[in-house]
């Protein structure tokens, strides 16, 4: 059977449908689904086929894929604003992990070398389950999954020296000096230069290039290329391929191709991750685990509350609340893939007594596989362990006692207790409107309550907590934060614990206006629209307009969701915004020549495509018609004033003129 690479890939195909179906049918993760079909089919089980190489190499593309994908997600204003959570709770939780490991290990018998890169094996934590499940659940962007994302970084780059150190002693040179770790430490930092300055400036002329030759091949060709560069140049460095796969896809998120590069890599991320995942499952030695049981289990429970106490420890200090902490805990307990990496050389180099060896391998193994359920209840498992009351710093019994019986009660929900937060509760207690206020900042969080006001520390994101403030009782919420991901994860939050209360977001600007609404909120106020219309207003007064009139004028255009102010001629403003991250609306005029596809097509084929544009205007024969009508048919020599997301316009302009 395993001689034939076709009978193995449909073998896989049919095991991985059938095994995650059922999975999802029952409501159980699907990483665990592909995980069990792995340990059906592999060799300690069926006995269907074996990894080899080929298998190993694609599976670890998969992981490559996902920290691209992620990278996408993060710009590098966010990498620099978390570096106190990679380098210091990140360096924290690998130093003093892998120590107690170690010297456990040393009162085990093993040699000091040989203990620490056990330890260090034990320290890490499964970066592709952990995300891939988090990300399943909406919690990646939560304060804890954040924390726990940012230990995972620092994993990937910690794995450098312990892998060189596994090598050496597979190798035989016990006298490994400090000076190899620091050089292969050194080419992994000039490996992650080398991708941070060329994606900077190499990869947004590269993509630019290849979305202008309008063809979809030669895009995806050029994507593919920078995913599997990046990742081979971190790799010839000593650096896992995973680290400059992320780093790529940190730079490409400043770019405008960042959503088609995403929609682009997306079928080829989930295909291989769920290689990645059956490769686990086929690392399961069920022979081993039969015959040491008792010792694989005291191990899998043993090394988990290590590694779950100690990190418990590090994010209370590093300030999160005692639940948020022990969530972040409960997250990186299990084993990971790096770990079984290094145990494996250590083992094909008998290092490793295989007594000791295998149970550990397998254990570490076991951690991986019930890692998925593990994650999927994390908040179950941190408020049974430290109990919900915990959640929030404590506070005077008065004051808890106050905030109880105003939950009890009829108020506002304010979500974020910063400027714009406190001008909102002072006009609402002017008008004898009663609120109670959630803010993440400790030092705000303790004046205000210092000052009598009924404002509490916490995640207003968190369903719990949301809970506690009583959002059965609320007349509305009003979320506050100028970031939209986080403004979105709390609209989520709060329409599943209570799906009538009307909700009100403060929002940046019109970036994630759409996507607010259709999660649930029932007004989105933009701060660069609102304000635009204050100073229109007060125009229009001044160049004698009635009151009444200018009142009727801003009325009709929040009515039409701000559809008049959408847009922007962009300068280099905008474009100093775009190379941070933000992503601004442009205007863009398409002129079209008589050969283009959409001549003698009506404007409405942009929606058919479901491209998020608008057509402001369409001017023929220098005659402007704003506000054109879908039906419109266009014309040779039309310009078409197009708004929208510089993604989307590159979209539209590519349509209307070849289809």
């Amino acid at each position: 059977m395993q001689d034939d690479p076709l009978a193995v890939v449909l073998i896989v195909l049919a095991a991985s449908v059938l095994v995650v179906a059922l999975a999802r049918r029952v409501g159980l993760p699907t990483i665990l689904g592909y995980v069990v079909a792995g340990g059906l089919l592999g060799p300690h089980a069926l006995g269907w086929f074996g990894a080899s190489d080929t298998s190993r190499l694609l599976a670890e593309l998969g992981v490559v894929f996902l920290l691209f994908t992620l990278g996408l997600e993060f710009s590098w204003p966010r990498m620099v604003a978390m570096r106190r959570e990679v380098f210091g709770v990140g360096a924290a939780q690998m130093l003093l992990t892998s120590t107690v490991v170690a010297a456990i290990a040393l009162l085990w018998g093993l040699p000091a070398l040989s203990a620490i890169t056990v330890g260090g094996a034990v320290a890490v934590s499964s970066t592709a389950i952990i995300l891939q499940q988090l990300t399943e659940q909406d919690e990646l962007n939560r304060s804890h999954g954040r924390m726990a994302f940012s230990v995972l970084l620092f994993q990937d780059l910690a794995f450098v020296p312990f892998l060189v150190l596994a090598g050496a002693l597979s190798a035989g040179r016990l006298d490994f000096s400090l000076s190899g770790i620091l050089t292969a430490t050194s080419l992994a930092i000039l490996a992650v230069a080398v991708v941070v300055v060329s994606g900077r400036f190499l990869l947004r002329p590269l993509l630019h290039e290849m979305a202008h030759s309008r063809l979809k091949e030669l895009f995806t060709l050029a994507v593919l290329g920078v995913v599997l560069g990046s990742a081979w140049v971190s790799h010839a460095a000593g650096v896992s391929m995973a680290t400059g796969a992320f780093l790529a896809g940190m730079m490409l998120a400043e770019t405008e191709y960042r959503h088609q590069v995403e929609a682009v890599i997306r079928p080829f991320r989930d295909i291989l991750l769920g290689l990645f995942f059956i490769s686990v499952g086929m690392m399961l030695d069920l022979s081993v685990l039969q015959q040491q049981w008792s010792l694989i289990a005291l191990l899998v429970m043993s090394l988990w509350l290590i590694k779950v106490v100690l990190m418990w420890l590090i994010a209370r200090i590093a300030g999160l609340p005692s639940t948020k902490a022990m969530r972040t805990a409960i997250i990186l307990g299990s084993a990971g893939e790096f770990g079984i990496a290094i145990l494996t050389i250590l083992i094909q180099g008998r290092v490793l007594d295989p007594l000791i060896a295998q149970p550990l391998l397998v254990a570490l193994v076991l951690s991986m596989v019930g890692a998925p359920l593990i994650l999927r209840y994390n908040r179950w498992l941190a408020e049974w362990s430290v109990g919900a009351a915990q959640a929030a710093p404590p506070s005077p019994p008065e004051t808890s006692v106050a905030l109880t019986t105003l939950a009890d009660r009829e108020h506002v929900i304010i979500c974020g207790f910063g400027r714009v937060g406190q001008h909102v509760s002072r006009v609402l207690q002017s008008q004898g409107f009663e609120y109670i206020a959630m803010d993440l900042d400790p030092e705000r969080v303790r004046a205000a309550r210092g000052a009598g006001l009924p404002v509490m520390y916490g995640d207003a994101a968190d369903e719990g907590l949301l809970q506690d403030v009583g959002v059965e009782h609320a007349n509305a919420v009003v979320i506050t934060f100028a970031e939209p991901d986080v403004a979105l994860g709390i609209v989520a939050a709060v329409r599943r614990s209570r799906p009538d209360v009307p909700i009100l977001v403060r929002a940046e600007d019109d970036r994630q206006l759409v996507a607010l609404q259709n999660a649930g909120a029932n007004e989105v106020v933009p701060d660069t629209f609102e304000s635009s219309l204050m100073l229109a207003a007060h125009a229009l007064q001044l160049l004698g307009q009635p009151p009444a009139e200018v009142l009727q004028s801003i009325d009709a255009i929040r009515a039409q969701r701000y559809q008049q102010l959408r847009g922007l001629w962009v300068g280099e403003g905008e474009r100093v915004a775009e190379a941070v991250g933000l992503a601004v609306e442009e205007i863009r005029t398409v002129v079209l020549p008589p050969q283009a596809w959409a001549v003698g097509r009506a404007i409405a084929v942009l929606a058919e495509r479901e491209i998020a544009v608008t057509v402001n205007a369409v001017r023929r024969h220098g005659i402007a018609g704003t506000e054109p009508e879908a039906s419109l048919q266009l014309q040779a020599g039309d310009e078409v004033i197009l708004a929208g997301l510089p993604a989307e316009l590159e979209r539209a302009e590519q349509i209307l003129l070849t289809g």
